[in-house]
């Protein structure tokens, strides 16, 4: 199989969907690799690095788009990117197409097949595409959400940890799955007051035997919402249902209750967000204010810190897309349930029941598009 991987475009993505390492594994198995000059700049990856692990560099994605039977990539396509997708074109990347009508509409237009990074599970019950990248963006959050306390950056001017005689800030986070979890490893070691509201009861007694006192775990119900918001410094949004929209839990209400100028992180916005007032920002204009309160929903935050997150990306995606490589990918699917949960769209349908609720559109099982 021709694996292409073009440069991502958007705005202040640096990752790279093939590094020279997952390059030498798919040329190892018998593949061919193209691409595009300068894509790995990102992690510090040269051309010549991609020339030695086996890849040809080609001068343009358009080369790639047009040459590549498979295209992996890391974010969503760009409309740019779309439109030079073919009928029977594989992509696989994340697609997070729930909140993205226009790319779905791109996609299905292309005929393309497209294979979604969110939405592949494991025996496990995980989503284990998703979870490199959910750790990292719930390790950024509390980073990010520390800095925007600051008071140059438009926060209240709290610090997270406190310091002997003076309360910490205190953390809220919604959802505890990976990026809720990372999201609390890191506020509960740099010694702030940390909450997690989570609905599963499964979940609620791993975190209470992996944090015991140093963090307080709550059922979540609306009264908890309302209550534990009300009185954070800094709300990390975490919630996830794959494949479908994010639930909105933080209303606009909220905001008026908040303390003015604490900090929501919203690391759920790929899906939507789980603030009603929450709107994908950019790494260029990560924060907007409503009602005093400030937002940061970067919708690609784990790309600041591409030389951790490309990597970490690669070693989950590659075992899947050297299956994809060299069964096939009607083969691949039909032998593997969990890549199979990962197909969203098939030459024109949407294969994934919750993205096609969520944009009112026509909607086949996976099953039927790979029969037919």
């Amino acid at each position: 199989m021709l694996i292409g991987c073009p440069k991502e475009i958007k705005t202040k993505e640096f990752r790279v969907g093939l590094t020279p390492t997952s390059v030498r594994e798919y040329v190892r198995n018998g593949h061919q690799v193209i691409v595009e000059t300068n894509a790995g700049a990102g992690i510090q990856a040269s051309d010549d690095d991609y020339v030695k692990a086996g890849a040809k560099i080609v001068a343009t994605a358009k080369d790639v788009f047009d040459k590549a039977e498979m295209i992996v990539k890391v974010k969503e396509p760009q409309p740019v990117e779309t439109a030079m997708m073919r009928k029977g074109q594989l992509l696989f990347t994340y697609l997070h197409l729930a909140a993205d009508a226009t790319q779905a509409k791109g996609l299905i237009d292309s005929g393309a097949v497209a294979i979604a990074y969110e939405t592949v599970t494991s025996d496990r019950g995980g989503l284990p595409l998703l979870a490199p990248m959910s750790e990292v963006a719930g390790r950024m959050g509390v980073h990010v959400g520390a800095y925007f306390l600051h008071v140059a950056n438009g926060g209240s001017g709290i610090l997270l940890g406190g310091v002997p005689g003076v309360k910490a800030a205190e953390v809220v986070i919604i959802g505890g799955g990976v990026a809720g979890t990372h999201s609390a490893k890191m506020a509960v070691g740099l010694e702030a007051r940390v909450t997690i509201i989570e609905k599963s009861l499964d979940r609620i007694r791993y975190l209470e035997d992996l944090f015991g006192s140093r963090a307080n775990i709550v059922y979540s119900t609306q009264d908890a919402v309302d209550q534990y918001v009300s009185q954070a410094d800094l709300v990390i949004g975490a919630v996830l249902i794959p494949g479908a929209l994010a639930p909105k839990l933080i209303t606009k209400a909220h905001l008026k209750q908040m303390r003015p100028k604490s900090v929501i992180v919203d690391i759920a916005i790929d899906q939507g967000g789980c603030a009603e007032t929450s709107k994908a920002t950019t790494h260029d204009n990560p924060t907007y204010e409503v009602d005093g309160i400030l937002h940061y929903c970067v919708a690609n935050m784990p790309g600041a810190v591409p030389r951790t997150s490309a990597y970490a990306l690669n070693n989950a995606v590659l075992p899947y897309g050297i299956e994809i490589a060299n069964k096939g990918w009607v083969k691949a699917l039909q032998d593997n349930k969990h890549l199979r949960n990962g197909l969203t769209v098939c030459k024109g349908k949407i294969t994934q029941a919750e993205v096609a609720r969520d944009l009112k559109l026509d909607y086949s099982k996976a099953e039927e598009s790979l029969a037919a």
